[in-house]
């Protein structure tokens, strides 16, 4: 009888903290589920992105290997130009040294000839011995002149013919030039879009991995958080389930206790014949440990009660948690040393001590009439599950377990499930 009373007690006892801890659990699987659906949203813009300048990419990297293949041929054509300019050049250096020779050759010939002068003719005119000679000779002579003549003409012809052909491909090679810078240009600007838009890919797809993974964590914290909120319902189904059959075995237990009583009682009034009064039936109060007091109703300590711990508020009540708008502050956090004493700030019953996801290494104190206290992100738990505490005694010590940057106490206040503001219960800081 009296196990199945403190059972029934412990259930009750314990109910409270696993209900408001499903309650948190479900927000917080809710704000993730929402997490997940935004960042999947986000990924598919920026895999519509990436696509986008992947395409402008292929497009800008295609019209590169186009100028390239211009360039190249360009080359191969000034290259062309320039083996045409040497030859034409080698050439234009044998015409000039030939037209030197024969300049030096036509300046002895025309030398002599005026020395000469006409006394050759007049030598051959009035020596007609033999006129035959004299003939020939002077055909000899027309037939030279005419030969040098054209000869000089074919030589000045040739050498206006080079300068020609060397002035157009000279201007060919001008206009390549101005051609290949062009192209040149063009390339090297695209070259620059080119490397912009592979630093634009870059970044999105260091984006989109970082977004996966951030993905990824999102729905292991969802799957967590599930797990976790099934082991909650579950254990307050069970819970339920056995306080009924608790109390239901004791109203029967008391029920068949008092007819044994009534019974014998009657048994022995029969056995004396004397009249007696007849004994009425008073059911027995069933007590829980959630009614319990330590150290008097924590109700009555609105304003009055200490802080766990000296320090300077990082969070209050109510504010939003982060940068995420949807969650909010349920309990406060306190800035402390790491290793600093946490105090009971009322006497109470120690209904968890162990670590959670989220608050770390968690104390959490019942108070009786519904009321508990949460102390997380500690460093060390000095208490254990079914400890008795006082009002003022340490319970644990400062750190930033849970995943906290820096060593602060996180502080709540629980009354029939729901969360009360710390800064109402506790007395002003000075």
């Amino acid at each position: 009888m009296l196990r199945v009373l403190i059972a029934l007690a412990l259930t009750c006892l314990l109910q409270p903290a696993f209900a408001d801890e499903r309650t948190q659990t479900q927000q917080q699987l809710d704000a993730t589920r929402q997490d997940i659906a935004e960042l999947k949203k986000l990924l598919g813009k920026l895999q519509e992105e990436k696509s986008g300048v992947q395409k402008d990419l292929k497009g800008t990297e295609t019209e590169m290997g186009k100028l390239e293949k211009q360039v190249e041929a360009l080359q191969k054509e000034l290259k062309k130009s320039e083996s045409e300019l040497q030859r034409l050049d080698a050439e234009k250096k044998k015409l000039q040294s030939a037209r030197v020779d024969q300049q030096r050759l036509i300046a002895i010939q025309a030398r002599a000839a005026y020395q000469n002068g006409r006394q050759e003719y007049l030598k051959l005119l009035l020596n007609q011995q033999n006129p035959e000679k004299f003939a020939r000779t002077l055909t000899y002579y027309d037939y030279l002149s005419q030969a040098r003549l054209e000869q000089l003409k074919n030589f000045n012809e040739t050498l206006r013919q080079l300068a020609n052909v060397e002035k157009d491909i000279s201007m060919q090679q001008a206009q390549l030039l101005v051609q290949k810078s062009s192209l040149d240009s063009q390339r090297d600007e695209l070259d620059k879009v080119r490397k912009e838009r592979q630093q634009v890919l870059a970044k999105l797809n260091d984006d989109v991995k970082a977004r996966d993974q951030k993905l990824a964590a999102r729905e292991q914290d969802q799957a967590d958080l599930s797990k976790v909120l099934k082991t909650i319902e579950e254990t307050l189904a069970r819970q339920a389930r056995e306080a009924e059959e608790a109390r239901q075995k004791a109203l029967i237990a008391q029920q068949e206790a008092e007819k044994k009583r009534l019974r014998e009682a009657q048994a022995a009034a029969d056995a004396t014949d004397a009249p007696r009064k007849p004994v009425k039936s008073t059911p027995g109060a069933l007590v829980s440990s959630s009614g319990e007091t330590f150290g008097g109703p924590f109700a009555s300590t609105r304003g009055k009660l200490p802080w766990p711990v000296d320090g300077r508020l990082l969070a209050r009540f109510g504010e939003t948690r982060g940068d995420d708008a949807r969650t909010k502050w349920d309990g406060v956090m306190i800035s402390a040393s790491a290793g600093s004493q946490v105090h009971a700030v009322h006497g109470g019953r120690v209904v968890f001590a162990d670590w959670l996801r989220g608050a770390g290494l968690l104390v959490i104190l019942d108070h009786g009439n519904g009321f508990l206290s949460l102390y997380g992100h500690n460093q060390t738990l000095l208490k254990s599950a079914g400890d008795v505490v006082k009002a003022g005694e340490s319970i644990s010590t400062v750190g930033n377990s849970g995943g906290q940057d820096t060593p602060a106490l996180y502080f709540a206040i629980r009354q029939q499930g729901h969360p009360s503001d710390p800064a109402q219960w506790c007395r002003a800081q000075g």
